[in-house]
């Protein structure tokens, strides 16, 4: 954007975007959580909806959130038509529909012009996670996937120490993520998981698996080249997966340890990590996300919390109260919106965007996730053996 004056950029980079979301309608948990991050930080206006596959439950659901009737649509595809010829249609879509109609939405968004934040699973395939990885570097538009626990301030702490040299070379890495809420025998609580073709070649690792995988890459900044897995379930009558474990080998060499499970009585939401270098280890776990833990070699153990001594600017940028004050899961989530939001304004002005909000995960950290699914579930078909993650 040429010939600009200083005040147009201060005003493009400091207005609210608006904002239309996909999905998260009634019953839904993770619905309401993309509409509080996109609140939090007051970088969005909530401009139109369509929130249920349901017609008659989208517009209702739509109008409950204090849209206009003309804004409430009945579906994804409705909505992103309309928008796109509005002169004050939305210019960022949010979807948070089940996995299977991500690529088609997302697509669609992208080639009309929007700007997309997409829960995850980014796609159900790795031919559609390239064939959308490919539409975003083709559009030059920001696609930001809602990986939110990189959200999190000590994982972001933990992230700007290991690029600061302070571990060291990584050497181990070990990583697990633990829920409870398929203890039980039989279907869980939501059909279209059930289904490979909507919800994915498995269950557990596009559940959760994408999370641990995701959070191991951004915590390292290596990638996983190599796995050696089982995945299948605790339980012999259930048709979709509730486990998987692999060894990993690093694109640096490094080895690590993958463990992912919706299947242990009585755990709540274990997500758990270590990293081990030739300097020192971390450890963070997501039920007590203000405490990094960090251990230098031949010193006394550290402890990091946010915005407290040692604090890093990348972290310092993902707090929003001052020492002692916990946050969450939901400023954890806010903070990729944020990003994403910093992100937008700076291309609408023509400006270079703040280097520290381009940490949040994109359409390439959605396509190496569906490369370790794809390599993950090989793995286990061919009985563990060594499976390179695909190109």
């Amino acid at each position: 954007m040429a010939n600009i004056s200083e005040n147009t950029v201060v005003q493009l980079l400091g207005r609210r975007l608006r904002l239309a979301v996909i999905g998260g309608g009634p019953g839904s948990f993770i619905g309401p959580m993309h509409r509080q991050a996109a609140r939090l930080d007051d970088r969005y206006t909530l401009v139109a909806a369509a929130v249920s596959s349901d017609p008659a439950k989208a517009q209702s659901a739509a109008a409950g959130l204090g849209l206009p009737l003309e804004r409430c649509y009945s579906s994804g595809s409705a909505l992103l038509q309309a928008e796109s010829q509005r002169p004050d249609g939305a210019e960022v879509v949010a979807i948070m529909t089940p996995n299977d109609s991500h690529f088609p939405l997302a697509m669609e968004a992208l080639g009309l012009g929007l700007h997309v934040i997409c829960d995850k699973p980014m796609t159900n395939t790795l031919a559609q996670a390239q064939a959308l990885c490919q539409r975003v570097e083709a559009t030059g538009l920001v696609f930001c996937l809602t990986h939110n626990y990189t959200g999190y301030p000590l994982v972001r702490q933990a992230r700007a120490m290991v690029e600061d040299g302070q571990l060291g070379r990584i050497q181990l890495v070990q990583v697990e993520y633990v829920q409870g809420g398929r203890a039980a025998p039989g279907p869980g609580r939501k059909a279209w998981k059930e289904s490979p073709e909507r919800g994915g070649p498995s269950l557990v690792l596009g559940d959760i698996g994408s999370h641990a995988h995701n959070l191991l890459c951004f915590m390292t900044g290596l990638r996983v080249a190599e796995v050696a897995a089982e995945v299948g379930s605790v339980y012999a009558d259930r048709a979709t997966d509730d486990y998987a474990g692999a060894l990993l080998r690093m694109d640096n060499g490094a080895r690590g340890s993958f463990w992912v499970t919706q299947a242990a009585a009585g755990v709540e939401n274990g997500l758990r990590i270590r990293i081990s270098g030739t300097q020192g280890s971390l450890e963070w776990h997501q039920e007590h996300p203000q405490v990094l833990h960090f251990k230098p070699l031949g010193q006394p153990a550290q402890v990091r919390t946010p915005n407290g001594p040692g604090s890093l600017p990348l972290a310092a940028r993902a707090v929003r109260i001052v020492a002692g004050h916990p946050e969450g899961f939901p400023e954890a989530f806010a903070n990729l919106y944020s990003d994403a939001a910093d992100t937008i304004a700076a291309r609408l002005a023509g400006v270079p965007a703040d280097p520290l909000s381009q940490y949040f995960p994109n359409a390439a950290s959605g396509l190496d996730g569906l490369r370790f699914i794809d390599a993950t579930v090989r793995s286990s078909q061919s009985n563990g053996i060594w499976t390179a993650l695909p190109n």
